[in-house]
């Protein structure tokens, strides 16, 4: 089923599409994505592939998680989503183990973007949500990128309180991609609940990166915007 599954994907290539993905993901030498290899195949096809594949046994899916090549590990992903999302609680358990041994695989935004808040988030939602603070003090890029984007889940149910904590955490962190996760979260708490993100906001838009700001305020009312970026300038 791996052999067959690899063999769809390998079909499905298009390379001018992966030269396309390499520059937008930052493949180059000294860059984020340093070494990805992409096949250059859109996601909403990586989804229905999954699909098709979503029984894959853990050993296939580490198999997926360990490769070079880009879509392998989305799809690997998105497999472990249809799982978690179908599984009992002792599934969704060891899906959530296996995700978080696997931290050094889930290596650029968009294999985060797509998958933390569906298991990570979910699973910790009603418990010890620990293991974020610490993800959130690590050194690696994409760890702390999982500490903050799990706390979409969160988010998505009115519940902000670590999703804030953990943005507090990452105000100083000196990456652009970390900047905008954080701004990311906040606006997504402002969108619930704007009071809750001006709050935050007001004790520390004069320090955040500048881009973090930007992402937080983006939803706001033009003439609020501006005002936070003016007195953010002036500071």
């Amino acid at each position: 089923m791996l052999q067959q599954l690899k063999s769809e994907l390998q079909k499905l290539a298009d390379p001018e599409q992966a030269k396309n993905l390499r520059m937008f993901f930052k493949t180059g030498p000294g860059q984020y994505g340093e070494g990805d290899i992409f096949l250059g195949i859109k996601v909403p096809v990586q989804r229905l592939v999954a699909k098709k594949h979503q029984d894959l046994g853990l050993n296939d899916v580490q198999d997926l998680l360990n490769s070079k090549i880009h879509e392998h590990r989305l799809i690997a992903l998105l497999i472990l989503i249809f799982q978690f999302e179908k599984g009992t609680e002792e599934k969704k358990k060891d899906i959530f183990e296996f995700y978080l041994k696997n931290t050094k695989n889930i290596n650029n935004w968009d294999l985060v973007d797509v998958s933390v808040h569906k298991i990570v988030g979910a699973y910790l939602f009603k418990k010890d949500k620990v293991i974020l603070y610490k993800l959130a003090k690590s050194k690696d890029l994409w760890e702390r990128r999982i500490a903050m984007i799990a706390c979409a889940y969160f988010i998505g149910h009115n519940e902000f309180e670590d999703a804030l904590k953990i943005a507090e955490l990452l105000l100083d962190d000196k990456h652009d991609l970390i900047h905008k996760a954080v701004g990311w979260m906040l606006r997504e708490i402002g969108k619930r609940n704007q009071s809750v993100e001006e709050k935050f906001l007001k004790k520390y838009y004069k320090t955040m990166p500048r881009t973090m700001l930007r992402y937080a305020i983006e939803k706001f009312d033009e003439t609020k915007r501006k005002d936070y970026l003016k007195r953010s300038a002036s500071s």
